[in-house]
């Protein structure tokens, strides 16, 4: 029987979700979806490894032949997913994540609804603004763009089908490994994890709350 899963991770710019995924990844044989994206490279960043970085034209062309699962503009950029790896790597029977904003997580959940939505949450905004300033990456005025999107993005979490919260490294990876486990093998463990938890509902609210 073919138990792989479809595991979509959102959070925003600068919470560590890429940080916590390469550490779950180096205990877990998944397949790590590369998205296209408009935007140029980050410093560091390679080119099909932390994205497919492609111009308008072609990301266009391919959103027209219905190439990507899903695809979406994001501070004036777009970003979508390629669907065949996705659906390829599914059927052969090993697990997929897909790291992707909002949005694109909904249309996902819309077209596949045993897909997994997980959301990272950071401690605060204010410490979300705080890291992204400290990557030095982008002017101010792009920060100030991601901090208002993530105040958006942080209130979508509650429709997740959990969160978990980035304020610890080692907390987090054995946060996330333990959402996985409990999705793929319909397990209890991850319960406490669940958006539908008023702990977890509460946990949300304060992040949001001085957004």
């Amino acid at each position: 029987m073919n138990k792989a899963r479809l595991f979509v991770v959102s959070a925003p710019s600068g919470c560590g979700k890429g940080t916590i995924l390469g550490e779950v990844f180096k205990n877990s044989d998944v397949f790590y979806s590369v998205s296209c994206t408009t935007r140029d490279p980050r410093e560091g960043e390679v080119d099909g490894v932390h994205y497919h970085f492609i111009d308008d034209a072609q990301f266009e062309k391919t959103a027209a032949e219905n190439g990507f699962l899903e695809y979406a503009g994001f501070v004036k950029h777009y970003y979508g997913t390629p669907a065949e790896p996705v659906i390829r790597n599914l059927s052969e029977g090993r697990d997929v994540v897909l790291e992707i904003e909002t949005n694109g997580a909904f249309q996902v959940k819309k077209a596949m609804p045993e897909a997994v939505l997980i959301f990272i949450l950071p401690p605060s905004v204010d410490e979300l603004k705080r890291r992204l300033n400290k990557r030095g990456t982008e002017s101010e005025a792009v920060i100030a763009e991601r901090v208002k999107a993530a105040a958006d993005e942080i209130a979508k979490a509650y429709d997740y089908d959990y969160a978990i919260m980035n304020d610890g490294l080692e907390d987090a990876v054995r946060d996330f490994e333990t959402v996985m486990r409990a999705a793929k093998n319909d397990l209890s463990d991850a319960d406490m994890f669940r958006t539908s938890n008023k702990t977890i509902k509460n946990m949300i609210n304060e992040v949001l709350k001085n957004a």
